[in-house]
Formats: C-alpha cells, sequence, structure tokens
C-alpha cells in the first residue's frame, strides 16, 4: 500500500515563522559584528529593527488563522428538522467534496506508518520484558508450594485496530492478550450463556467456566481429584450451581498483584528508556500499563502510551476466554443475576485470531488498493465528530453503541455478504462505500435491532477463519445491540443520520483551512435533527 505525504499547514506556518525569526537574528548578530567595525552616521538606521519584524512575521500568522476562524464562523447553518430522519448522499455528488473527504483522512485521520511502527515495537519490547520477569517469578507465597497456582505462559499476543491497519490518529493505545497457564490438575468446561433466557440479553454473550478434572491414564477418582486441587479451588473459584466456577474477578485481582511484583522486577532496567507505571482497573477494567518517554530519550517517537494487559485463557484454536467480560454490560443488573449465577464467574471471550484470519482473507479476494479498511477510518472519524457537543452521559452512551469492535463488525457484515467484495471498493468510490456502511449501520439501529458478532453470529464465518472450539460452534448467536433499548438505538440512529448529513460542514470546520478555498460548500445540505447537543 503506497503511502502519500502532504503538508500540514497547521505545522508548516508556525515553522516558517520560527525559521524567519531566526534568521532575522543571525542576520542581527552578524550585521552588529560589522557595524561595531563600520558605525553608520548619524540619524541612518543601520538595519531592520528586530522587534518590527518579528511583529510583522506574527501579525501575518494571526492574520492567517483568522481567515481561518472567519470562514469557520460563516460556514452554512444546520437548522433542525422534526420528524423521522432520512437518508441522502446527495452531497457526495456535489463538486470537490471527495476532495475535501481526502484531504480530512490525510490530516485528522490517516496515522503515519513510521510512529506506528516505532510505537509498536516499543510496546512489544516493553511488554515482552514484563511478561518474561512475571514467568519467571511464578506465584510464591501464594499457594502452598506453587505447584496449583496461576502462572503466565510466557508470550502474548497483539489484539486490536493498530494491529489490524486500521487505528487512527495517535498510536497511543494499544491491546495485548497474556495468556495464563492453569496446573496440570485442572481442566476448563467451559460453557456459553446465550440459552439462559432469564438472563438480561447483554448476558447472553458471556461464558462461564466449570472445574472438571483433566483426562488422567491412571484413572484417579473424582474424590481424590477435588482434594488434590481444592487449594486452587480455594484461592480462584466461586460456587455456581453447586459446581466450582473460575472467577473472572478472582483472576483479574491475582493478574493485577502478579503484574506489579513483575514490574517491580523490570523496572530498574527499563529506567534509561522509559518511565513505567501501571494502573490496576479494579474488577471492571484491567490493569492499563502507561509508558512514558524519558527526558533522555532523543528518539523521533516520544509518544506516552497506554497498554490494557487482559488476562486470557486459552480454549483453543486461537479462541480465549478474557477476564473481565468486554463492554457494553447494563452497570444496574451486575447483582441480579437469576439462576444461581454469580457475576464474578463471567467471562468474555476474545476471537481477535479469527478476525485477523478473515481480515487477511478478506484483502486476498479484494483487488490492488481497495479502501475498505480506510473507509472503517473515516467511520470511526465520523463517530467522533458525532460526538461533538454531547455532554459526558451522552457521548459516553454514544461511544459504547458505536464502539470500534461495532464499527468493525460492521464493515465485515457488509464485505461478507458481497460475492466479490474487492470489485466496488477502490478509491474512486470512497464516498459510495462510506455510504453504504453509513446506511448499513442505520438499518441494524432501525430496522433489524441487532448486529450479530461476525465470528460467533447465525451463519459466521468459520469457514474462512478455520475451526473453532466445540464451545464456540454450539453457542448461541451473539447480538453486540443487544445490551441497548430501543430507544437508545433510535437516539444513536438519529445522531447518525444527523452527522452524517452535516458531514461537509464538519470536515470543513475541523479540518485544515487549506481546503476551505478549494471546496465550496454544496447548494443544498438537508439536515436531519438529533433531539440533543448540536456540534
Amino acid at each position: 500500500m503506497s503511502v502519500h505525504y502532504t503538508l500540514n499547514l497547521r505545522v508548516f506556518w508556525p515553522l516558517v515563522t520560527g525559521l524567519c525569526t531566526a534568521l532575522v537574528c543571525l542576520y542581527h548578530v552578524l550585521w552588529g559584528s560589522w557595524g561595531a567595525r563600520a558605525e553608520p552616521p548619524d540619524g541612518v538606521d543601520g538595519g531592520f529593527p528586530l522587534l518590527k519584524v518579528a511583529v510583522l512575521l506574527l501579525l501575518s500568522y494571526v492574520l492567517l488563522r483568522c481567515r481561518h476562524a472567519v470562514r469557520q464562523r460563516f460556514l452554512p447553518g444546520s437548522p433542525r428538522l422534526g420528524g423521522h430522519a432520512t437518508f441522502s448522499s446527495r452531497h457526495f455528488r456535489e463538486p470537490g467534496l471527495s476532495i475535501l473527504l481526502e484531504s480530512y483522512y490525510e490530516h485528522e485521520v490517516r496515522l503515519s506508518p513510521h510512529v506506528l511502527g516505532h510505537s509498536k515495537a516499543h510496546v512489544s519490547r516493553i511488554v515482552g520484558e514484563l511478561v518474561r520477569a512475571g514467568r519467571s517469578r511464578g506465584s510464591p507465597g501464594l499457594i502452598p508450594g506453587g505447584a496449583l497456582a496461576l502462572a503466565f505462559r510466557g508470550d502474548f499476543i497483539q489484539v486490536g485496530s493498530a494491529y489490524e491497519q486500521h487505528k487512527i490518529r495517535r498510536p497511543d493505545s494499544f491491546d495485548v492478550l497474556v495468556p495464563l497457564r492453569l496446573p496440570p490438575l485442572v481442566a476448563l468446561d467451559p460453557r456459553s450463556l446465550g440459552e439462559e433466557l432469564a438472563l438480561a440479553p447483554a448476558f447472553r454473550g458471556c461464558f462461564v467456566c466449570a472445574l472438571k478434572a483433566p483426562p488422567s491414564p491412571s484413572g484417579a477418582s473424582g474424590a481424590h481429584w477435588l482434594r488434590d486441587c481444592k487449594p486452587f479451588a480455594d484461592g480462584f473459584c466461586v460456587d455456581v450451581r453447586g459446581r466450582r466456577h473460575l472467577s473472572a474477578a478472582l483472576v483479574l485481582r491475582w493478574f493485577q498483584s502478579h503484574l506489579q511484583r513483575s514490574l517491580a522486577t523490570v523496572r530498574y532496567s527499563l529506567e534509561g528508556r522509559c518511565r513505567v507505571t501501571l494502573t490496576p482497573g479494579g474488577l471492571e477494567q484491567p490493569p492499563t500499563l502507561h509508558i512514558l518517554p524519558c527526558r533522555t530519550d532523543y528518539g523521533c517517537c516520544r509518544l506516552s502510551m497506554a497498554v490494557r494487559l487482559i488476562p486470557a485463557v486459552h480454549l483453543g484454536d486461537g479462541v480465549f476466554l478474557v477476564a473481565p467480560p468486554p463492554p457494553p454490560l447494563p452497570s444496574g443488573l451486575l447483582l441480579e443475576l437469576p439462576g444461581g449465577l454469580r457475576s464474578e464467574a463471567l467471562w468474555g471471550v476474545n476471537t481477535a485470531r479469527q478476525e485477523q484470519k478473515l481480515l487477511s482473507w478478506l484483502q486476498e479476494r479484494a483487488a490492488p488498493g481497495a479502501c475498505y479498511l480506510k473507509c472503517l477510518q473515516l467511520l470511526k472519524a465520523l463517530r467522533d465528530l458525532g460526538a461533538r457537543g454531547l455532554d459526558s452521559a451522552a457521548a459516553t452512551q454514544w461511544g459504547r453503541i458505536l464502539s470500534s469492535y461495532v464499527l468493525k463488525t460492521v464493515l465485515l457484515a457488509v464485505l461478507l455478504r458481497k460475492e466479490a467484495p474487492g470489485q466496488s471498493w477502490d478509491e474512486e468510490h470512497l464516498g459510495k462505500c462510506l455510504e453504504e456502511l453509513v446506511q448499513f449501520l442505520r438499518d441494524c439501529l432501525l430496522r433489524h435491532h441487532t448486529l450479530f458478532h461476525c465470528v460467533l453470529g447465525p451463519g459466521g464465518a468459520a469457514a474462512e477463519v478455520g475451526p473453532l472450539p466445540k464451545v464456540l460452534r454450539e453457542a448461541a448467536p451473539v447480538d453486540l445491540l443487544a445490551a441497548f433499548d430501543g430507544h437508545a438505538r433510535e437516539l444513536a440512529a438519529a445522531r447518525l443520520l444527523s452527522t452524517w448529513q452535516r458531514l461537509p460542514q464538519l470536515l470543513r470546520a475541523y479540518g485544515g483551512p487549506r481546503y476551505l478555498a478549494r471546496c465550496p460548500p454544496p447548494r443544498s445540505q438537508r439536515t436531519q435533527g438529533f433531539l440533543e447537543g448540536e456540534p
């Protein structure tokens, strides 16, 4: 994939101002040394006053910025209209708006491959040292003898948008799975909660893991096995319906304390490269490793990065159970689980390996230069533009409904329903492809009221991603929108369409000033209203 670098005026003009000021200072130094030998006659100015030149350059810069602000201030308004929102793509037929969309992508969305590569390599080195230290430390003192304790497997798995080439803006956040090794005497019997109709729909995508004895040629009795694994069960399990189940909350608590001990081991060796701190996430979030650049680090990519370290238990075929279950979950239902279930026993499922295989398979089918990942990045940028002007509660709900995982699932669903996805996803049809994604997401929110998991949904892409564990093949389909009621989905759909209809104005308002003159506003822009928070 070719990379195009364009001029960023937000950086260019301050650099020009600083360079001109430096040249004027150098001129005055040289003029002063020459004037010491040859004094000019009285009343004759020997050169341009430094203060006047600096003020002139500053005024030029301020005038350019004011020009940008005035253009933003007098953009065409976007009146609110009542009634139901309708989908319209007329603004993409207006001249120049494809250039506006492309320029916004280049300056506000696209990530520098150079910076992203450096960031991923830096994260890989730091997390690798931390995980190796955690594996060598084991779990001394937790359980007598340490034979029945959890331990780090010794590797880590990088997941998320940064490793699937669709992250936007800044490479400052990463997700890493840290696989755990169970004791040899312990095996898991995972079960999906998809058939638990008494549960709220948001919990039906979770799993529970009962303990069972591993296959043993010696034929040891169940009573002996229960007695032998009792220390592990007491430390990491809870009772659910009369059986011992692996507790995600207890595993997460152990994982955070073990990471703290491992970090203390490697902190001194990392001091010359960076400053590393660990923020526990409690029982609702995994811990976050903060990597801050060191003062003596003169590298080209001095970024502060946050790495979420997620404990994971391998089920097989590259599928992991993760703690805690990923959002969204209704906050008010965690203590009201029927049927004897306990919230601390719930696990989420991670199929990042299968999704990466699916993206690779789609890329092989696509024509050279296909823009579907670029469309996904622009869809994320559209979501971020839609969050402007909302209060914190509304912005949080908007981000939960249109999460990055939901938007990626929308892209995969649209690609999988096409027989030949590569035929219509070239750069020339960027606007139409983005329109198709927005329309599909609108239909999921308003008409179908469902958006199924790309791997765990009905008729999932199992043939393209390879084999899956039996528990996943037999699990009920997972609906990513099940946690939200109809009113929340309707508000999100209205906000989505309002943002889409005002997209040309938003791109002009939050893009660079260079492109405002090149792309005149369209002759007519119809805007559908969201009930609150017009950005």
